[in-house]
């Protein structure tokens, strides 16, 4: 039986994510309000703009619900989603939901125009391929609690991270045609069957 999984579809590429959990036959539910997560057994946060995801958040109430989603489900955030999902950011507008001990700064990497494309390698996965990676106005996790996981770097930079259920990532996975990152959040943490 799929699982259902929901992407937060406040604004951003929320599409993109949905997408690539049906190439993976996997049952997505946008969430747009906090009874949307009810039945959902993870949860997606997607890039977009996090000044503009934090007032979003908070005119739909979903602060609070997400928090309490967490204690028991998985969580993905990429790039807006990992600052918001961050312990702590650069940015006094935004908002974070506290769910990793990550400190995150905002399009740390430049401007639009310094977004860039690169593989990195993954060794967390099987095989030896390595992933494309896609940046775009990027933050930068600038540190990283004692209980959290660097699982990629570039350059030394962390740029994806566990810890416990959430999962932080600064690029954009969606954005490729590799499913590879989307089935580790299933398998490691839902014990998804049967993906591609």
């Amino acid at each position: 039986m799929p699982k259902k999984i929901g992407v937060l579809a406040l604004q951003g590429d929320f599409a993109k994510h949905q997408a690539m959990l049906r190439l993976l036959k996997i049952e997505t539910v946008l969430v747009k309000k906090p009874g949307d997560l009810h039945g959902c057994e993870g949860l997606i946060i997607p890039g977009g703009e996090s000044t503009t995801l934090t007032k979003l958040i908070q005119k739909c109430n979903l602060y609070e619900p997400i928090r309490e989603f967490t204690e028991k489900h998985p969580i993905m955030g990429t790039c807006a989603g990992a600052i918001m999902v961050a312990s702590t950011v650069d940015d006094q507008r935004i908002e974070p939901l506290q769910l990793i001990d990550i400190s995150v700064a905002r399009n740390a990497y430049g401007r639009q125009i310094d977004s860039f494309i690169t593989h990195v390698d993954v060794p967390f996965l099987k095989g030896s391929a390595r992933f494309k990676t896609v940046f775009i106005r990027a933050p930068k996790i600038r540190n990283v609690g004692s209980q959290v996981e660097v699982l990629m770097e570039l350059h030394g930079n962390p740029i994806m991270v566990q810890e416990s259920n959430v999962l932080a990532l600064t690029f954009h996975p969606e954005l490729t045609s590799d499913p590879r990152i989307h089935k580790y959040f299933l398998e490691h943490f839902l014990s998804t069957q049967a993906l591609l």
